[in-house]
C-alpha cells in the first residue's frame, strides 16, 4: 500500500506543476483568494473528496473530507501571495502539496480505515485563518495537522515565535505649532516617547524578544500640532506565557508615554495574536523518516527562526510540524521575487513530489501503527499538561 501512495503522487507530478504555475501566475492576495480555492477544491473533488468552500464565513477557505472513522489526519494548504512580490513565500507549492499527499493517502483509506481532512487556510501572511479555525474548534476531531513550507534548505520542523500585533492611537488638540503651540496638545510626541522608552526597554528583556514598530500616522502639516498619532508594533517572544509578560510592558510604555504628553490612548490588536509553534518530535521523526525513503536525504535540524506563523496556533491545540523543503540550488530569501521564481524550478517540484510522499506516508504510519500514533498523542498530552498558561 505505501507503493500504492508513492506512484499516485508520482503519477501527479504534471498536476502538481500546472496547480503551482497556474496560481504562480495568478497571485491573489489574503482572504481574496478565490482563483486558488477553487482550483484546489475541484481536483479534490476530482479525487472523490466532499468539500466545503466558505465554511466558516471567511470567503475564501475550505474542508474535503475522505472516509470517515479515526485517525483523521490533516494537510493544510497555504495559497495567499504577497503584495507586489506574487509567491515570493512559496505557497503556490505549499497548495499543490498538501493537496497532493491527502489524495495519494485517500487511495489506500477504504482499506486502512481512518480520515483524510484537506484544510484550505487563506491568510496566513495577514490575519492567518487558523487562528480563527482553532478558536471555532475546526480541529477538535482531528489527531494530526502536518504541512510543509518551501525554503531554501531542507530542515526539520522546529519552533516559531508568540506574536502580539499593538497599535497604540494617541488623540491630542491641534494648534497653530507656531503662533500659539502652548494651546496643543502633541500626539506624535507621545508616538515618540513610547519608542523611547520601548528602547530602553530592550535592556531588561530576554534576548529572544523582538519589538519592532512603524508611525504609521504622524501628523499632517508641519505648522499644525499633531492631534493624531498612530504606532504599530509586533511583539514577538519564545513562548506565549513570556510573550504575555512582554506584551504588558510594552503597554504601559504607551500608556506612560500618553501620562507624560497629556494625550487620550488607545490600544488595540490590529491582527490576530500567533502562538509558538510546538513541534511534536515523534511525528517529526515520523516524517522524516519517511522524507529519506522519498529521496530527500539531506536533512538540517531545526531552523533558529524569529519568525511567527499561525500553524503555531494549530500546534497548540493537536499534534503538528511544519517542516523546510529546499527548492533552490542557491541560498534565496524568502518573500523576493527570486524566491517566487524558484517555485517554478524542476528542482523545486521534484522535491515537492518527495515531499508530498512523506506528507502521505506519515499519515499511512499513524494510521495503521497504533504504536506510533499513541506515542504521538502522549508527547503531546505531556507538553501540554506542562505547559505554562
Amino acid at each position: 500500500m505505501r507503493q500504492q501512495i508513492i506512484s499516485c503522487i508520482e503519477s501527479m507530478s504534471d498536476e502538481i506543476s500546472k496547480i503551482s504555475k497556474y496560481l504562480y501566475d495568478n497571485p491573489e492576495t489574503a482572504y481574496k483568494e478565490y482563483k486558488a480555492m477553487s482550483v484546489l477544491s475541484e481536483a479534490l473533488e476530482k479525487h472523490g473528496f466532499k468539500v466545503t468552500k466558505n465554511f466558516l464565513g471567511l470567503g475564501t477557505e475550505f474542508i474535503a473530507v475522505y472516509g470517515q472513522g479515526e485517525p483523521a489526519i490533516a494537510y493544510l494548504c497555504e495559497y495567499d501571495s504577497l503584495p507586489g512580490l506574487g509567491h515570493g513565500c512559496g505557497h503556490n507549492l505549499i497548495g499543490a502539496c498538501s493537496m497532493t499527499a491527502a489524495i495519494g493517502l485517500s487511495k489506500v483509506i477504504n482499506d486502512i480505515g481512518g480520515k483524510v481532512v484537506v484544510l484550505g487556510t487563506p491568510g496566513e501572511e495577514s490575519d492567518g485563518s487558523k487562528v480563527t479555525m482553532v478558536e471555532k474548534n475546526v480541529f477538535k476531531d482531528i489527531d494530526a495537522a502536518l504541512m510543509v513550507h518551501p525554503s531554501s534548505k531542507t530542515s526539520e520542523s522546529g519552533v516559531s515565535l508568540a506574536m502580539d500585533a499593538l497599535e497604540f492611537t494617541f488623540t491630542g488638540k491641534s494648534a497653530h505649532a507656531a503662533a500659539s503651540p502652548e494651546y496643543g496638545i502633541n500626539a506624535l510626541n507621545a508616538c515618540i516617547e513610547t519608542f523611547n522608552m520601548i528602547n530602553a526597554l530592550r535592556q531588561h528583556i530576554p534576548s529572544d524578544v523582538r519589538i519592532h514598530g512603524i508611525i504609521s500616522e504622524g501628523g499632517i502639516a508641519p505648522n499644525i500640532v499633531p492631534d493624531r498619532a498612530v504606532a504599530k508594533f509586533y511583539v514577538r517572544s519564545l513562548d506565549r506565557a513570556s510573550l504575555n509578560e512582554i506584551t504588558e510592558r510594552v503597554k504601559n510604555c504607551a500608556k506612560g508615554a500618553s501620562i507624560g504628553t497629556g494625550t487620550q490612548l488607545t490600544i488595540r490588536n490590529y491582527e490576530f495574536s500567533y502562538d509558538n509553534m510546538i513541534t511534536n518530535h515523534t511525528l517529526s521523526r515520523i516524517f522524516c523518516h519517511n522524507l529519506k525513503e522519498s529521496g530527500i536525504i539531506d536533512i538540517h535540524g531545526p531552523q533558529t527562526s524569529t519568525g511567527s506563523i499561525d500553524m503555531g496556533n494549530v500546534s497548540q491545540r493537536v499534534p503538528a510540524i511544519h517542516p523546510y523543503i529546499q527548492i533552490s540550488k542557491e541560498d534565496i530569501s524568502a518573500h523576493t521575487r527570486e524566491f517566487a521564481e524558484a517555485t517554478q524550478s524542476e528542482f523545486a517540484l521534484e522535491n515537492m513530489v518527495k515531499a508530498a510522499c512523506a506528507l502521505a506516508l506519515t499519515g499511512y504510519d499513524l494510521i495503521t501503527n497504533k504504536e506510533l500514533l499513541n506515542e504521538m498523542k502522549e508527547e503531546f498530552s505531556l507538553h501540554k499538561n506542562t505547559r505554562k498558561p
